[in-house]
C-alpha cells in the first residue's frame, strides 16, 4: 500500500507527479541563495543570457511540454492498465521493479543519446528544433525541460514511452521511475555543484559533464542522458573534463581537449 492509494489512481500519480516533482525540484533550486562559490557559470553570464531567453519564455516552454507528456502519458496507461477483473494492479515483487527500472534506464539512455545526437548531425533538425534548448549556453534547473515541442515529443515522451513499454512496469513502479529520471534531468541541468551531491557521487552523466555538451567545444560530445555515459564511451563522443576552481569564486568545467 502506497500513501496515495486511497485518493489517486496510480495512473494519475503516475502522470502527474513527475510535473510536480519537477516543479518542486527545480523550484528548490531557483529560490536558493547565489551560491556564488558553487556556480558552474557566472551571475554575469547568467543574466546575460536571461536578456535573450527570458524566465517567462523557459517556464511556458516547459508547460507545453509537460502538457503533452501528460496527454500521452494517460493515454498510455489507459491501454496498458494492468488492473485485473476486481480492479487492482497486482504489482511485482521489490525484486522485479528494481530490474524493470534498471531496464527502462538503459532504454531510456538508449532512446535519448541516439535521437539526441542525431539531432545535432542532421543540420535542419539542429538549426530548427534542437538549438531552442542550447539557447541556454548556461543551464539552469527550471530550463531542463525547453525544449521544441518536437524535440519533447521525440527525445522525452517518446523515450519514457518506450522505457515504460519495454520494461514492462506498473503505473505504480512509473510513478518512482519517472519521478527520479525528472531529479536527475533538474539536477543535471541546475549549474551548481554543490559539495554532497548524491548524483556527483554515483553517476558520472552529471551538472558539469552535462555543461560541457552546452559549451562550444562540446557541442558534439557528451549526448547522454539522463543517467549514464556509457554509450558516450562505447561511441567515442565522450570528452572527459577538469574541474577547476575560479579565483573570484565558484568552478568552472574545462573540457579535455582530445588528440
Amino acid at each position: 500500500m502506497v500513501f496515495w492509494e486511497d485518493y489517486v489512481s496510480d495512473e494519475s500519480m503516475g502522470t502527474f507527479a513527475p510535473i510536480v516533482v519537477y516543479w518542486l525540484y527545480a523550484g528548490f533550486y531557483q529560490l536558493m541563495p547565489p551560491l556564488d562559490n558553487y556556480r558552474l557559470h557566472t551571475r554575469k553570464e547568467e543574466e546575460q543570457q536571461s536578456k535573450s531567453v527570458p524566465l517567462s519564455s523557459v517556464v511556458k516552454g516547459v508547460l507545453l511540454q509537460q502538457l503533452v507528456q501528460a496527454t500521452v502519458a494517460q493515454a498510455l496507461f489507459l491501454v496498458t492498465s494492468k488492473a485485473n477483473a476486481s480492479g487492482v494492479t497486482i504489482q511485482p515483487s521489490l525484486a522485479v521493479q528494481i530490474v524493470q527500472i534498471i531496464v527502462a534506464m538503459f532504454v531510456m539512455d538508449t532512446w535519448q543519446y541516439f535521437v539526441h545526437r542525431y539531432m545535432h548531425y542532421n543540420k535542419f533538425l539542429y538549426r530548427h528544433v534542437h538549438s531552442q534548448h542550447h539557447r541556454l549556453i548556461v543551464p539552469y534547473a527550471i530550463g531542463a525541460l525547453y525544449n521544441h515541442p518536437l524535440e519533447g515529443l521525440l527525445l522525452d515522451t517518446f523515450g519514457g514511452a518506450l522505457s515504460f513499454l519495454v520494461s514492462g512496469m506498473t503505473a505504480r513502479t512509473a510513478v518512482i521511475f519517472f519521478s527520479f529520471a525528472v531529479i536527475k534531468t533538474v539536477d543535471d541541468h541546475c549549474g551548481l555543484w554543490l559539495p554532497g551531491n548524491i548524483f556527483h557521487l554515483f553517476f558520472q552523466n552529471n551538472t558539469a559533464y552535462h555543461d560541457i555538451h552546452h559549451q562550444l567545444q562540446g557541442l558534439k560530445y557528451n549526448y547522454s542522458q539522463p543517467f549514464f555515459p556509457l554509450w558516450d564511451k562505447l561511441l567515442g563522443t565522450y570528452m572527459p573534463y577538469n574541474l577547476v576552481k575560479r579565483p573570484e569564486g565558484g568552478f568552472e568545467a574545462k573540457p579535455i581537449k582530445r588528440e
